[in-house]
């Protein structure tokens, strides 16, 4: 009897399988036709962009696959003299880019007018169309369609960061490396608690010589370069608030930052400007109002600008005594004038005795205060 080698069988079972299987391939077929006519916006619309502003859709026809496959599409603007091979932008489409439809918000369309070279509160022209793709087949839309686009006042792509800097501020110079950061409040704005003296300022969105530089025109405007803004003779504490999305400055002079008392309905103690962003005095003499129900506490503080009052406390309207309260409770925020509302509650040992306070507008943290008892 032969004896069956199964090293043998497995090669031949192996050979067997090799010439038996047919590889089932078919290739990639990308062919497809360019997206058609943009319907909207049509040609020569005119867009007065607003921030903020409602989108604006933008439609085409679809274009078509050979195989009927899925198609990618993606809206490109250019200059007005542009020919796309370099587009200043590009948007996909609705539906991760199935959609034969953009719906662009103003601001990016404000953001791409800018990069095509259309300044701020200025009219230009930009001109988009639609670019088709499968795979590694794109087919652009041979019509194109313009836009006459009015940007707002303001900065497309505002700063995210801001530093005051120069001979006029608190650093006393231009070294970078001690310039002064702001306060960012929300995307674009930015707000300062500091001084001022006579010399001049400008900003930048980095502490390092490859920032962008803003001054303040004689309109009060934020402008884009290196010019600088002059202080005059009244030098002192100021309040700097920036907006970059519509280019306006509000600065106000800081006349005394003053302690509130609820029950006496006026200030006890003035602080005085130390520099820093914050304000103190060592020694307010403090003394709760006597009621028939008891001794009360509450205060609050009211900033004197040459804007008018503006006062400051707690989030709270009512308010609890501070023992055992996290350090949030001292927090500052902009509040009414209403006597007892949105007030504090000084610490009992204060009662008949003298207070250290102090208010810090720092721009790194939370804008708070303390108040302590001293001999």
């Amino acid at each position: 009897m032969k004896r069956i080698n199964f090293t043998t069988i497995m090669a031949f079972m192996a050979v067997m399988a090799l010439f038996s299987c047919k590889k089932d391939t078919r290739s990639l077929d990308d062919q497809l036709t360019a997206a058609g006519t943009l319907s909207a916006p049509a040609n020569a619309t005119a867009l007065k962009l607003q921030p903020g502003g409602s989108s604006v859709p933008f439609k085409w026809s679809a274009a078509n696959a050979a195989d009927g496959g899925v198609v990618l599409y993606e809206v490109a603007f250019d200059k007005a003299d542009g020919n796309f091979s370099t587009p200043v932008y590009r948007v996909l489409s609705d539906g991760s880019g199935v959609q034969a439809q953009a719906t662009i918000p103003q601001d990016t369309l404000n953001k791409i007018a800018s990069l095509a070279g259309i300044a701020s509160s200025s009219t230009g022209t930009l001109k988009w169309t639609v670019m088709a793709s499968k795979a590694t087949n794109v087919q652009t839309t041979t019509g194109t369609n313009s836009l006459q686009i009015t940007r707002p006042a303001g900065f497309a792509v505002p700063p995210t960061a801001l530093y005051l800097t120069g001979t006029g501020t608190e650093a006393g110079g231009t070294d970078l490396s001690k310039a002064i950061a702001f306060k960012q409040t929300a995307p674009g704005v930015f707000e300062l608690y500091t001084s001022l003296q006579v010399g001049n300022y400008q900003f930048t969105d980095k502490a390092t010589s490859a920032g962008i530089r803003y001054y303040i025109d004689g309109s009060g405007t934020i402008q884009q370069g290196s010019q600088t803004t002059t202080v005059g003779t009244t030098t002192g504490p100021y309040r700097i608030r920036l907006n970059f999305n519509v280019a306006t400055s509000n600065i106000v002079s800081i006349q005394s930052l003053g302690l509130f008392m609820s029950a006496y309905n006026t200030e006890i103690g003035q602080l005085s400007y130390t520099g820093n962003s914050t304000w103190s005095n060592a020694r307010i003499p403090v003394e709760f109002y006597q009621f028939s129900w008891g001794r009360d506490e509450r205060y609050k503080f009211a900033l004197h600008t040459s804007a008018g009052v503006e006062y400051f406390g707690s989030v709270n309207v009512n308010n609890v005594a501070p023992s055992g309260q996290p350090t949030s409770y001292f927090n500052l925020l902009p509040v009414s004038n209403a006597q007892w509302d949105n007030t504090y509650k000084f610490d009992p040992s204060i009662d008949k005795r003298n207070a250290k306070v102090d208010v810090y507008f720092r721009p790194s943290a939370a804008y708070t205060h303390t108040a302590t008892a001293v001999n």
